[in-house]
C-alpha cells in the first residue's frame, strides 16, 4: 500500500506503527485481566467489541474511543477494527475469556490474510474453562474437551459427534454456549447423547456469571443437568469416571496422590 514502510515491529505509515491487539479480557472482572491485556487496552486509542464486552472495560479505559457491532455482525466488527488500525490509530479488539478460543483472533487473521499493512498481536485471557473451573474447585486436572452447543457456525451432527467422542474417550468435558432463546433444547439434547456413554449419577457442575456480578455455582448430576435452566451466560463441566465432590467441590483427581 502506498505510503507503508515495514519496520522492525510491523508496518508503519508516516512512521506511525499500525498496530491490532486482539485482546482476551478473562471473564469480565479486573482482576482477572491480564497485566499484558491491561497494557495493550491502556496503549490503545479505539477498543472494538461486542457491545457486551465493550461495557466490561469502559469505566477503567473512560478516554479511548468505543466502537462496536451487534451479534452475528462479528466480520464487520472486525473490519471496523483493521480500518481503524489503518488509519494509523492503536485499535484492541476485545473478547470475552481468551480472544483465540472461540474469539476474534482467527477471523482477524483470516480478514488481513497477507497483507501486512497492519501488526495483529493477539493477546491471550482467562478462558471460562479456567475461571469456571476455578470457582467449582479443580474438575480439568486431567484431559479434558471443550465443545460450544452454538451450531450457527457448526453443523449440529458434527456437535452430536464430539460429544460422543469425548464420551467415549472419556474425557472431562466443558460445554459453552449451552442454551440460548434460539436453541432452548441443545443442553438437554446434548445431555442425551451423553447419557448413552455414561451414568446418570455423573458428577457436573454449572457456573453462571463468571467473574461477574451475580456469579453462581451449582454442582448435580448429569441426569439432573438435562433439565437445568441454563443460559448463555452459563458454562457447563462434566466430569469424567474419576471426577468426585468433595466439601462442595468438583474435583477430578490426576492421579498424582497414587505416585
Amino acid at each position: 500500500m502506498p505510503g507503508y514502510h515495514p519496520g522492525p515491529c510491523g508496518t508503519r505509515l508516516g512512521g506511525i506503527l499500525l498496530k491490532l491487539y486482539i485482546v482476551g479480557i478473562g471473564p469480565g472482572n479486573y482482576e482477572n485481566m491480564t497485566i499484558r491485556a491491561d497494557r495493550a487496552l491502556q496503549e490503545s486509542q479505539v477498543i472494538v467489541g461486542y457491545p457486551v464486552y465493550v461495557d466490561l472495560v469502559k469505566d477503567r479505559y473512560p478516554d479511548k474511543e468505543y466502537l462496536s457491532t451487534p451479534m452475528t455482525q462479528e466480520a464487520d466488527r472486525c473490519r471496523m477494527a483493521i480500518e481503524e488500525a489503518q488509519k494509523g490509530k492503536t485499535v484492541a479488539m476485545v473478547c470475552s475469556g481468551d480472544s483465540g478460543i472461540y474469539g476474534m483472533a482467527a477471523l482477524i487473521y483470516e480478514l488481513l490474510g497477507e497483507d501486512a499493512s497492519v501488526e495483529a498481536e493477539v493477546v491471550p485471557g482467562l478462558t471460562a474453562a479456567c475461571s469456571g473451573g476455578a470457582v467449582l474447585g479443580a474438575p480439568l486436572t486431567h484431559d479434558f474437551a471443550v465443545i460450544s452447543l452454538s451450531d450457527r457456525l457448526t453443523p449440529w451432527e458434527k456437535i452430536t459427534a464430539r460429544l460422543e467422542h469425548a464420551a467415549q474417550a472419556d474425557l472431562s468435558i466443558v460445554l459453552y454456549n449451552p442454551k440460548s432463546h434460539g436453541r432452548p433444547d441443545h443442553l438437554a439434547k446434548a445431555c442425551d447423547i451423553l447419557l448413552k456413554y455414561l451414568p446418570e449419577p455423573r458428577p457436573c457442575g454449572i457456573v453462571r456469571n463468571i467473574g461477574r456480578e451475580g456469579q453462581s455455582k451449582t454442582i448435580l448430576t448429569l441426569k439432573q443437568l438435562r433439565d437445568f435452566d441454563a443460559d448463555m451466560f452459563c458454562t457447563v463441566f462434566i466430569g469424567n469416571a474419576q471426577t468426585k465432590v468433595l466439601a462442595g467441590n468438583l474435583v477430578t483427581p490426576r492421579g498424582y496422590r497414587d505416585v
